[in-house]
Formats: C-alpha cells, structure tokens, sequence
C-alpha cells in the first residue's frame, strides 16, 4: 500500500520542475497539502518567475489535491520566514521539508570565482537552514516533523569541477547528523536524499543511453519513505534508476602509535594499518572518535 500523507502538510522547496515538482505532486497524491516553492530561476540561479510553481500547483489541484504557490528565495531568511508562515496560516502546521532547491555554476576550483562558490553554498546549504530552521519551532511544538536534505554523490565521493557544490552538499549531510541528534526528542527525525536522476540541471553529464532510465520519478520512492511517519532518522538514502542504496560515514579501527618524537614517521609506517576498512564503525555521535582513541591508547601505552 502506498504510504499515507492525509493531514500532513509539506513544504518543498524548488518544486517547479526536475525532482521538487515530482516530489511534490507524489506528496499531494498521497494526501499532503503542499506549499510549492520555487523561485523560478535559471540553472546558475539568475533571473525569477512565480510562473513555475503556479503551474505544479495548478497541476496538484486538477488531480483534487491541496497546495499553494510561494516564489520565495531560500536565501533570503525573511522571504523564508513568511513562507513558513503562509503554510501554517492556510494550513495550521508544516509537518515534512523537503529542501530540494539547488544551482549549479560549475568549474574547476583553479578557475572558479569565490563568488560562485559563495552562491552555491548560499542556496544549497544556507538555504535548508533558513528553511529548516523556520519550519523547526512548529515542529517541536507538534511533537512531530521529517525534514529531507537533498545530498548529492558529488558531495559524497566527489566530481569533477564542482568543488562549490560537492561542499555544500557533504556539508547537508553534517547538518542532517546533529538536527537529528537534537530533533530525536521532539519527534522530528531528519535525513538525506543523494538522488541520480535527469533534470535540468544534470541532463546534460548522462549518456544518450541512460536518460529514461534516470528520470526523477524513479527517485521519489526514496523522498516518500524519508519523509513518513515511519521514516529512520540519519539515514543517507541514494536513488536513481528505480534502485537504492545507503551512504555511511564510517570509523576504521585504528592504530596507536603514540606521541613521541617520531610519531610522525611511525603513522607514515603504519597509515595502511590505520585505513584498514575491516571491523570499522559508524559511530553513533562525534564524541565516539575520541572514545575510540582513548580506547586505543589505554590499549597501546
């Protein structure tokens, strides 16, 4: 059975095409009310228009379903403010974000300009913070919420020329690990989408070959389990192409080889020791790196 959005109330952001749009509408079918977020802008996020969105909700409401349009910049924290507010004044609550807005503006690191690097992580991470910290007192206060950063393989593992990018999407997945240490206690749990999929934005790195089978529907899966009742929490979840995998941040074993005057030349010695993957970890909190090498040096002196 399909999960079960009736009485939820969704905000997603960048939804007036690519993945937001598909994102939203499964959300609208399976009963959410949705806020529709889009500033109608480019790939490199210059220019804007409300006409996106309109549209995604025009669409949502032909199909009998509940949604509202906003043009709002997710960099703007004001704009954002009041974006969180028309959706509980129409709605009463916002129970699920989904920050799915994004730019590209890609180039090797040498020839970036530091302003393109400072408006990627604007949109991409500051931009879930202002919406996600907006969204996040009505969340506490109902006891319950699931929010959804979208991540990237980028970010994960790395590519080519999008140093910008890579960074603010690794840096979503830091963020997703402690909101969800701290939402625990309030019912909101809190996790991270590494979609594959053509979009706008991407179409253009896939092989002729390859572009049906990553269309964005076959992400949404993904979103609609991290963003129900039964959703985990610190979950790095990938989708692309109807398949799905999990990312971990893991700890290795590890090796104490002291602090004397040639610690330096020991670790060199002992590094493949030291990255050995066999019996390694995900730890539970950050502080469980310092328990690991205390553990290691109790064992070592």
């Amino acid at each position: 059975m399909a999960l079960d959005f009736k009485g939820r109330v969704a905000i997603v952001t960048g939804a007036g095409g690519g993945l937001g749009r598909e994102h939203a509408l499964a959300l609208a079918a399976r009963g959410a009310r949705v806020l529709v977020n889009d500033l109608g802008g480019a790939v490199d996020g210059s220019g804007g228009s409300s006409a996106a969105a309109q549209a995604v909700v025009d669409e949502i409401r032909r199909g009998g379903g509940e949604a509202i349009a906003n043009g709002a910049s997710v960099t703007d924290p004001v704009a954002v403010q009041a974006m969180v507010q028309q959706a509980v004044g129409a709605w009463g609550r916002v129970d699920i974000v989904v920050n799915n807005a994004g730019i590209l503006r890609d180039k090797t690191f040498a020839k970036m300009d530091l302003a393109d690097f400072r408006l990627v992580l604007d949109v991409h991470l500051m931009g879930a913070v202002h919406v996600t910290k907006a969204a996040w007192p009505h969340m506490v206060a109902a006891k319950y919420g699931r929010v959804v950063m979208t991540t990237s393989s980028s970010g994960l593992y790395g590519n080519f020329g999008q140093s910008n990018y890579g960074a603010a999407k690794m840096a979503l997945v830091g963020l997703m690990q402690t909101l969800a240490l701290e939402g625990e206690k309030h019912g909101i749990r809190v996790n991270c989408l590494a979609p594959t999929a053509t979009t706008r934005m991407t179409e253009h790195l896939f092989p002729a070959d390859m572009l049906d089978s990553f269309g964005p529907k076959s992400v949404v899966p993904a979103m609609l389990v991290l963003a129900s009742e039964q959703a985990p929490t610190r979950t790095v979840l990938c989708a692309g192409a109807g398949a799905f995998e999990a990312a971990h941040i893991t700890l290795t074993q590890g090796t104490y080889v002291g602090t004397g005057p040639d610690a330096d030349e020991q670790l060199a010695a002992a590094l493949d020791r030291v990255r050995d993957r066999d019996g390694e970890s995900v730890p539970p909190n950050g502080s469980a790196q310092g328990a690991n090498e205390f553990r290691l040096a109790k064992a070592g002196r």
